[in-house]
C-alpha cells in the first residue's frame, strides 16, 4: 500500500468524522448555538478526499481506495470506487453550497440550534452512505440520512410541516424495516460470516430466499426513491422544508436511493434468478412514474411543489434505466447511472436554490436567475450542450430499443414540460423587498448552477466513459441534434397549450392520491373506532365471554366434517 493510498484513506476518514464530530459537539449548548456559521466549511474534507480519490482512480493507480477492518471475518469498512467518491464528492459540493445559503436564514432563526444538529446528522449519514462497504455500514448511514432528515422538513413547525414530517417518518420507517430484514436475508445467504456488500450481492443467486430478498430490496430502495405509489411523501416534504433542506433532499437524500440500487443490485452481470423478470418489474415502475411526476407536476401552483414532481419524475427514469441493466446486463450500467445521478444532484439542489433566491427576493435582478433557472430545466430534459445532454446520453445505450427509445423521449418532452410550467410559477412568485444576506445566498445559487452545466462533461472520463469532446461531437451530430430536440420542441408546444388551457386542469394538491384518498382513510377511521368501541361495550358485558365461547363452537360445529 503507497503512502499515497495511506493519506487518502486517513482524509476519507476525516471527511466522514468531521460531520459527526460537530454534530456530537452541538450536545453543549454554547456550540449549537454558533455551529450554523460553519456548515458550508464542514463537507470541505470530504469533498477534498473525494476529488483526490477519483483523480487517483482516473491515474489508474487503484480501483478503489479501500479501509477495511476485520473483527471476527465481518469485513467492516469503506470502499471509495469510480461511483462512490464521484457521488461523494458532488454531495459534498452541494452540502457546502446550502450549507452557505442557509446561514442568513438561520441568523436570526430561533430554532437554529435544532436545524443544526439534524442538518449535521443527515449529513454524516448522506456522506457515508456512498462510500460504506459492508451491510450494517451501510445500513446505520442510510437510516441515519432516512431518519433524521425528518428535523429539516419540521423546521418551520407549522401544522403542514409537522403533517408531512409525520407522513414521511412513517415511510421512512417502513423502508428501513424493509431493508433490515432484506440485510438479514442477504447475511443469511453468505456461507461466511462477511458483511461485504460485494461478496454477500454475490451469494444471493443461491439464496432460497432470493425472490423475498430482491422484494424486499426493492420496497426499501422505492420508497427512498419516492417511486409511485409511495411517492406521497415527496411533494408534501418539499413544500414544507426550508429552500436549502428541500435541495439536500431532492438532491443528495434521494441519492441513497440511486447508491442502493448500484451496490444491491447485479446491474453488471444481470439477477442471478429470473433478471428479466426483476428487470421488467423496475422498468415499468420506473416509466409509470416517471410520467405520473409529470402528470401531476402540471396541476401544481406552487414552483418548489413542481420540482418535487420533477424529482419523482427523474427517479422514475433511473429506476427504469435500472430495471433495463438488471435485465440486459450492461457492463457500463454503473457508470451511466452515476452520471445521470450527477446531473440531477446538481441540477435540481441549484433550481431549489434557485427557488429561494427568487421568492425571497435576495436580488432585484430576477431575469439572470430566470433565464439560468430555465436552463437548468430544459437541461434536465436534454438540451443539448449542457449538462444534462451528457446525462441523456448516458441512458441511451440502456434505452436502446425502438419502444424504449420513444418511451424515454415522451419523457424528456414531459420534463420540457414541466420545468417550463415551473420557470412560468417562479416568474409570477411574490416579490417582496429585497432581504439581506444577498450575497451569501447568491453565490452558493451560480456555483451550483455552473457546476450542473459543466461537471457532467468534466466527468465522463473520471468514470471511465470516454473524452468529452468525443461524447460533444456525437451529441451534434445532425441525427443526435434532431433526437435531442424534437422532444423540446413537443414540450414547448405543450408548455404553451398548458398556459392557455391549463386553467381546465383540476388543481391536485401535493400528496395527490393521498389527499385524494382522504375520505376513504375517514370511513376506514370511522369504521374503525366503532369496532373498537363495539369491542369495548362487549367485553364489559357479563356474558359476552360466554356468547363468543358459543358462536365460536357453532361455527366449528358448522364446517366440522
Amino acid at each position: 500500500m503507497t503512502t499515497a493510498v495511506v493519506k487518502l484513506q486517513l482524509l476519507l476518514v476525516l471527511g466522514l468524522a468531521t460531520p459527526l464530530l460537530a454534530a456530537l459537539a452541538c450536545l453543549l449548548r454554547p456550540v449549537r448555538r454558533r455551529m450554523w456559521r460553519f456548515l458550508g466549511l464542514i463537507p470541505l474534507p470530504a469533498l477534498a478526499a473525494a476529488v483526490l480519490i477519483v483523480g487517483l482512480i482516473a491515474d489508474g493507480e487503484v480501483g478503489a481506495v479501500r479501509l477495511s477492518l476485520d473483527p471476527e471475518g465481518l469485513a467492516i469498512g469503506l470502499v471509495a470506487d469510480r461511483a462512490g467518491a464521484v457521488l461523494l464528492g458532488v454531495a459534498a459540493l452541494l452540502w457546502a453550497a446550502a450549507g452557505v445559503y442557509a446561514g442568513p436564514m438561520l441568523r436570526d432563526s430561533p430554532n437554529r440550534g435544532r436545524f443544526t444538529l439534524f442538518w449535521l446528522l443527515t449529513l454524516t449519514g448522506s456522506l457515508g452512505v456512498f462510500v460504506t462497504a459492508d451491510l450494517l455500514s451501510f445500513y446505520l448511514t442510510y437510516a441515519l440520512v432516512s431518519l433524521a432528515v425528518f428535523g429539516l422538513i419540521a423546521h418551520t413547525g407549522t401544522a403542514f410541516a409537522r403533517r408531512a414530517t409525520s407522513l414521511y417518518l412513517l415511510l421512512a420507517i417502513l423502508g428501513e424495516i424493509a431493508l433490515l430484514l432484506a440485510f438479514v436475508l442477504l447475511a443469511d445467504a453468505h456461507p461466511g460470516t462477511s458483511l461485504d456488500i460485494g461478496s454477500t450481492v454475490a451469494a444471493l443467486g443461491d439464496s432460497p430466499w432470493y425472490a423475498i430478498t430482491m422484494t424486499l430490496l426493492l420496497i426499501g430502495f422505492a420508497l427512498k426513491l419516492a417511486l409511485v405509489p409511495v411517492h406521497v411523501w415527496m411533494p408534501l416534504a418539499h413544500t414544507a422544508a426550508p429552500f436549502p433542506a428541500s435541495a439536500i433532499l431532492s438532491g443528495v437524500a434521494v441519492k441513497a436511493g440511486v447508491i442502493g440500487l448500484i451496490r444491491f443490485l447485479p446491474l453488471e452481470t444481470g439477477a442471478a434468478v429470473g433478471g428479466p423478470i426483476w428487470g421488467d418489474a423496475l422498468l415499468i415502475l420506473g416509466l409509470t412514474t416517471a410520467f405520473y411526476g409529470v402528470a401531476m407536476g402540471i396541476t401544481q401552483d406552487y414552483a418548489k411543489t413542481v420540482l418535487a414532481y420533477s424529482t419523482v419524475s427523474q427517479m422514475g427514469l433511473i429506476a427504469a434505466a435500472t430495471g433495463l441493466a438488471l435485465r440486459g446486463a450492461e457492463p457500463a450500467a454503473v457508470s451511466l447511472l452515476t452520471l445521470y445521478a450527477v446531473h440531477h444532484l446538481l441540477a435540481k439542489g441549484a433550481l431549489f436554490l434557485g427557488v429561494g433566491v427568487m421568492t425571497e427576493a435576495v436580488t432585484g435582478r430576477r431575469w439572470p436567475v430566470l433565464l439560468m433557472a430555465a436552463l437548468l430545466g430544459l437541461g434536465i430534459a436534454g438540451l443539448p450542450l449542457t449538462g444534462g445532454a451528457a446525462a441523456k446520453l448516458a441512458l441511451k445505450p440502456l434505452f436502446d430499443e425502438a419502444g424504449l427509445g420513444l418511451l424515454a423521449a415522451l419523457s424528456s418532452a414531459g420534463s420540457a414540460l414541466l420545468m417550463l410550467h415551473f420557470a412560468r410559477l417562479l416568474w409570477r412568485s411574490e416579490r417582496p423587498a429585497v432581504s439581506d444576506g444577498a450575497f451569501w445566498r447568491l453565490l452558493p445559487w451560480w456555483v451550483m448552477a455552473l457546476a450542473a452545466l459543466l461537471l457532467p462533461w468534466t466527468l465522463l472520463p473520471l468514470l471511465g466513459l470516454g473524452a468529452p469532446e468525443t461524447w460533444l461531437a456525437a451529441s451534434l451530430a445532425p441525427t443526435a441534434l434532431w433526437k435531442a430536440l424534437w422532444p423540446l420542441l413537443l414540450g414547448v408546444a405543450a408548455a404553451l397549450s398548458l398556459g392557455r388551457w391549463g386553467h381546465r386542469l383540476p388543481r391536485v394538491p401535493a400528496g395527490d392520491i393521498l389527499v385524494l384518498g382522504a375520505p376513504a382513510a375517514r370511513l376506514a377511521a370511522a369504521i374503525g373506532a366503532a369496532a373498537e368501541a363495539l369491542d369495548t361495550q362487549l367485553r364489559q358485558w357479563q356474558v359476552a365471554g360466554i356468547m363468543l365461547l358459543l358462536i365460536a363452537l357453532l361455527l366449528w360445529g358448522a364446517v366440522a366434517p
